[in-house]
This record gives structure tokens, sequence and C-alpha cells, in this order.
């Protein structure tokens, strides 16, 4: 089971920025941003690196909101499987540029490219948008889109190693 963090930059205006995956796991989906923890990192500190590498942001650990916790299960390909700490973030330095892994973009909340992200974004993705935080399961059938089973429930992060 891999640790990753995903992290969804938000603008005064609502605007969020996603980022459309131009390789590797997800290619061609349109997501937050984020990826795997590197050896001796803390989720915080990947969120912090992983933002700076897809978006050329830069911000503090003290900065994103944790929202969501997400186990993601990968039916026919359990390697995939990951949790997944989801962050919120509204303060940060620097311009939005494109990078070998991300292009990114900001939408209006009610215009998200839903039928280009994953299956199940829908559900989950606008409450914690609205700061409703949620845990779950999220378990992908074998063609590694349908989404199987989805088990979303609220989530309190007090106390809760971000």
């Amino acid at each position: 089971m891999r640790p990753t963090t995903l992290c969804f930059p938000v603008r005064p205006d609502g605007k969020v920025l996603l980022g459309r995956k131009k390789r590797g796991f997800g290619v061609s989906k349109w997501n937050g941003f984020g990826g795997k923890i590197e050896a001796g990192e803390t989720f915080l500190q990947c969120a912090v690196r992983e933002l700076r590498e897809e978006t050329g942001l830069r911000a503090e650990e003290k900065d994103f909101e944790l929202v969501g916790f997400l186990d993601f299960h990968f039916s026919a390909a359990p390697e995939l499987d990951h949790i997944g700490y989801v962050y919120i973030l509204r303060h940060w330095q620097g311009e939005v540029c494109e990078s070998e892994e991300m292009e990114p973009c900001w939408f209006a909340p009610h215009d998200f490219p839903y039928d280009e992200m994953w299956k199940g974004d829908r559900t989950w993705v606008p409450k914690v948008l609205k700061e409703d935080c949620v845990k779950g399961i999220i378990t992908f059938a074998a063609d590694g889109e349908t989404v199987q089973e989805m088990e979303i429930q609220p989530f309190h992060p007090q106390g809760f190693e971000v």
C-alpha cells in the first residue's frame, strides 16, 4: 500500500487548480496535485514537494488543510493500491507553470471536467471543496476505471497525523 498525497489549490474567487496528467499512472486524467511519499518524508513534506514539482507553486506545510483520507483499491492491479491524504490549499507563492508531468488549468467547481477525471471523483471532490472532511474506500473494478464499490463518510481530522 503506497502512501500518497493529493492537493487542490483554491483561489479566493473559488476556482480550483487541476492538472491533466501527461504521463504515467492516470495519464490524460484531470486531478489535483500530488504523488508518492519519498523515504523519510511526512505527508505534508510530500504535498509541498509534489506541488512545487508539478505546478511551480511554493507553499508552507502550515497552509495545507487536511480534508480527506482515502484508500484506493484496484482489484486487477493491487500494486496500484494506495492511501491518500487530501488537502485544500488557499495560500501559496509563485506562478502556475506547466511541468513535464502536469498541464495545469483553473476551473470553477461547477465546470469540473468530471468525465475526464477518475470515476468516483464526482462523489467526493465536491465534498472536500466545501471543506466537508471525508474518509473512505474506493475500489475500482477489473477495468481499472469503473468504481466497483465506494464507501465515503464524514471525517474529523483533529488529532490525525498530517
